[in-house]
């Protein structure tokens, strides 16, 4: 059976997994929002199918997403990260994620969970379709998120963030998920 998928799942079944599993599918579990904004965060300017592909590496690397541990990461942790070929090694990009951590867990507490506030920029609705990079919505949310001191969090990634986790549905007209 010939399945229509969007254009960019390829054939690659990582891809093609993610897309037909996760991609777009409402996501209301706080430690799942916070993995994928770990991942989206580290895909700036690179391939998400080399995030996907390095995913397990990044599980294990970041104790499983846990967000209070990765909060607490100090020094040695930093460094050992730097160190672990398995994920990506970019500094910057290592330091956001336990920062980001930090400012997850103060949106938990003021907003009763990182979900409640995520979708509360659309009072829990999908936005349907906008084929964008980004938009108005992602570009509240990636100043709000700044304004707390979240970093690797600007409109493009934050776009991405919202169709990964289902708060904007990009499927294809001619794709089986639409």
């Amino acid at each position: 059976m010939n399945t229509n998928r969007c254009h960019w799942a390829g054939d690659d079944e990582t891809y093609i997994r993610y897309h037909d599993e996760e991609w777009g599918v409402p996501t209301h579990d706080d430690k799942e929002l916070f993995e994928m904004l770990v991942l989206e965060s580290f895909q700036a300017g690179l391939s998400w199918i080399t995030i996907l592909k390095k995913r397990e590496n990044f599980k294990k690397a970041f104790d499983d997403f846990d967000v209070v541990k990765v909060a607490g990461y100090g020094e040695e942790k930093i460094n050992e990260l730097r160190e672990n070929e398995g994920i990506i090694r970019h500094k910057g990009k290592i330091t956001s994620a336990i920062n980001n951590a930090k400012i997850f867990i103060e949106i938990q507490k003021e907003f009763g969970s990182f979900d409640n506030y995520i979708w509360g920029f659309t009072d829990g609705e999908i936005i349907k379709a906008e084929y964008l990079t980004e938009s108005d919505l992602s570009k509240n949310i990636s100043k709000d998120l700044k304004k707390r001191g979240m970093k690797f969090v600007g409109p493009t990634i934050i776009y991405s963030y919202l169709e990964s986790i289902g708060v904007i549905d990009n499927h294809q007209e001619d794709c089986f998920k639409y």
